[in-house]
């Protein structure tokens, strides 16, 4: 288990990894474009990867460190991507990570998905921060982390080294008080 429940937005499923997902992962997070916008995503991408990464992410949701959602169509409950969060619960914050397979690029998964990952992180995890960070030159998911609410924080100066190369990352960040409208809602509150 990856994730602590189904998540269903307009057009995905949000749903623990299993085992059969892995003939879906190898190609979908195989392809280069996925590794060259990831830190994590090895190239080549191998179903040992795939196996490793399952069982890390179960792992790691058993002891409260993530939750790691399979995203799937609704329509056909094909994979086409993944999204995350690394929760660090002392800091009451997580990092949300994701990826989409490139066949769904364009498609608007991505936002879909990254704003139910979000809303679990604020509504059920109750937590007070959630950041993300995307190479830089990664227009794609900059788009994405502004249209969920995102605000950019900032840019880390070639701090990722990806393939001989070092690489700017761009920052976004998101505290509950501005999640759907949480600043409206404060302006609600009668003043003392």
């Amino acid at each position: 288990m990856t994730a602590p429940h189904e998540l269903r937005t307009a057009r995905l499923l949000l749903r623990s990894f299993v085992r059969e997902d892995i003939a879906s992962i190898v190609p979908l997070a195989g392809a280069r474009e996925i590794a060259a916008t990831t830190m994590q995503i090895p190239y080549p991408y191998s179903e040992e990867d795939a196996r490793t990464f399952l069982a890390k992410a179960g792992e790691d949701f058993l002891a409260g460190r993530t939750v790691s959602f399979a995203i799937c169509l609704a329509s056909t409950g094909e994979l086409c991507g993944a999204v995350g969060l690394h929760i660090a619960k002392a800091h009451k914050h997580a990092e949300l990570g994701y990826w989409i397979g490139v066949p769904f690029w364009g498609q608007g998964y991505a936002t879909e998905a990254a704003s139910a990952a979000v809303a679990l992180g604020f509504e059920t995890l109750r937590l007070n921060r959630v950041f993300a960070h995307h190479f830089a030159g990664n227009t794609g998911s900059g788009r994405v982390l502004e249209k969920i609410g995102m605000r950019h924080e900032g840019r880390f100066r070639q701090h990722i080294r990806k393939w001989d190369r070092f690489i700017d990352i761009e920052n976004y960040g998101m505290l509950a008080s501005e999640f759907r409208g949480g600043e409206a809602n404060r302006t609600n509150e009668s003043p003392r």
